[in-house]
Parts: structure tokens; C-alpha cells; sequence
């Protein structure tokens, strides 16, 4: 493993830390960097390892989010009695109603994962994504602003039909380029949600569903596995969660301000550039 091999894992690691909880599309991103550039799977052998490490560095993030909402899981798991200050909305969100906000997409990406690898992990589907969820999350906020019911402010006052249906809406993340945030954060904002209670909710289901598939995709690829290829996701591992810790709290202060539509631009634009450039 040489020091180039190392310094692609860090920048991979890099790109998924500093956009996984963006409403850009983390993997889509990787894949776009990837295929024009860095060519992992000439380095790594297999098509199949580098699309497991595109996911297996997606812990990271994980670990920053864990970081995060720490005091969150702990009430969730009923490890830290809930202290409820004056003021606050009553109750708090539950660990059920965030693993029935889990069940559309989970069963679905189990169902469809064999499809996903083989026929939509490249930089031409990853551009759709892009564009049609861009469009999407432009709606979104189209939507929100012409609402005049009040919107839920903090992720706590989110009841189990709401999290369903956002649920429901993140199956559109397991399209490439689409955006797991991008799609739970828009359909949040959808059904009442404020931005920020919206982003709250998807980075907490994110740590489950993001683990579940990084498990999968190890125990279903681990015979593609060498020694020589342990540095390379260590170091993208480490790269991810570095950049992910700042980025996530940096975009939980962002969000509410600058709402979707920015990030949307960005994605259209993108996907432009790319597709005149190299199509």
C-alpha cells in the first residue's frame, strides 16, 4: 500500500465526510471523484471492494453523528433519564418511531442491493439523481414557503405518522446522486417539519440505516478482502469521520438560515459541468 493509495482514501474520505450530511449526495460525489479520477478499482482489484469501501468509510460519519446527538441516543436507548426544562415541548422522540422511519428504505435497499451495485453506481445515473432531486428539493421549499400552518419545530414533536412518511421518502435516496438527506430533509419539510427538525431526524435515522448497509456490504464482499487493502480503509475511515464531525455541525447552524434551494443550484450545476465536460 503506497502513500498514493493512502492520500485517495483520505480524499475519499474527505469528499464523503464533508458532504454525507449535506443535501448533495455523499455517494454520488464519491462516485463522480472516483470514476474521473481517483480509479480505485485499478488500485483495489475489484469493482466490488471499491464499491464496499465507498460505503464501509460511510461509518465514519456514522461515528461523528453518534458524537453528535450522544445524549440523544443515550435518552432513545433509555440510558440517560430525559430531563424536560421549562419550556421545551412535552415528550421526546422515540426509538420506535425512528425505526419505523427506518422500515420503508431498509427493506427496500435489502431487496434492491444486488440491483443498486450493479446498475447505478456510476457518474451518468449519479448525474439523474442529481438533477431530479435538486428539482424536488426546490419544491420543497417552494411548498414550505407558501404554508401557513405552523411548522414543527423540534425534532420531539415528530409523531409516528410523520415519521413513516418520511420514510417513505427516503426510498428515493437509494438511487446514487439522489441524496439520503437531501430526500428525508425535503419530504420533512413537506409534511411540516422546520428544516433544522427535519435534519435532526434524518441525521439520527441515518446512523442505523448507514451502519446496516456498511454490515451488509462487508459480510457480502469480505472474501474480496486482502491485508494490502486494510490501510486504505483505515484511512478513509478516519478522513470521513474528521471531516463529517465538522461539517455536521457546521450545516445543523446553516440549515434553518439558508433552507434547500442553494444546495439544489449547486447539484444542477454540477451535474451540468460534468456531463459537458466528460460526456
Amino acid at each position: 500500500m503506497d502513500f498514493l493509495m493512502l492520500l485517495k482514501a483520505i480524499i475519499l474520505g474527505f469528499v464523503e465526510g464533508l458532504t454525507e450530511f449535506a443535501p448533495v449526495s455523499s455517494t454520488g460525489h464519491m462516485i463522480i471523484v472516483d470514476d474521473m479520477w481517483l480509479k480505485t478499482v485499478d488500485m483495489l482489484g475489484s469493482k466490488y471492494v471499491a464499491n464496499t469501501f465507498k460505503v464501509v468509510i460511510q461509518l465514519g460519519s456514522i461515528l461523528a453523528v453518534v458524537i453528535v446527538f450522544f445524549n440523544r441516543f443515550l435518552e432513545m436507548f433509555g440510558l440517560k433519564k430525559v430531563k424536560q426544562e421549562a419550556g421545551q415541548p412535552q415528550g421526546r422522540l422515540k426509538l420506535t418511531q425512528v425505526i419505523v422511519g427506518l422500515i420503508p428504505a431498509g427493506v427496500l435497499g435489502v431487496l434492491f442491493e444486488d440491483y443498486i451495485d450493479e446498475y447505478l453506481f456510476s457518474t451518468y445515473t449519479v448525474l439523474i439523481g442529481l438533477v431530479i432531486g435538486a428539482v424536488f428539493m426546490i419544491f420543497a421549499d417552494y411548498f414550505a414557503g407558501k404554508r401557513t400552518q405552523p411548522v414543527i419545530d423540534t425534532v420531539d414533536q415528530i409523531t409516528y405518522k410523520q415519521a413513516f412518511t418520511v420514510g417513505l421518502i427516503q426510498c428515493l435516496s437509494l438511487w446514487p446522486g439522489f441524496s439520503r438527506s437531501g430526500s428525508t430533509i425535503s419530504g420533512g419539510v413537506l409534511i411540516g417539519l422546520s428544516h433544522r427538525a427535519a435534519a435532526d431526524f434524518t441525521f439520527i435515522m441515518a446512523v442505523p440505516i448507514m451502519a446496516g448497509a456498511s454490515l451488509i456490504s462487508l459480510l457480502k464482499n469480505w472474501q474480496y478482502f486482502t491485508s494490502d487493502a486494510l490501510p486504505f480503509f483505515i484511512a478513509g475511515f478516519i478522513s470521513a469521520f474528521v471531516f463529517a464531525l465538522i461539517s455536521i455541525r457546521f450545516f445543523l447552524k446553516l440549515i434553518n438560515k439558508v433552507k434547500l434551494v442553494p444546495f439544489a443550484i449547486y447539484r444542477i450545476v454540477l451535474a451540468l459541468v460534468i456531463y459537458v465536460v466528460f460526456f
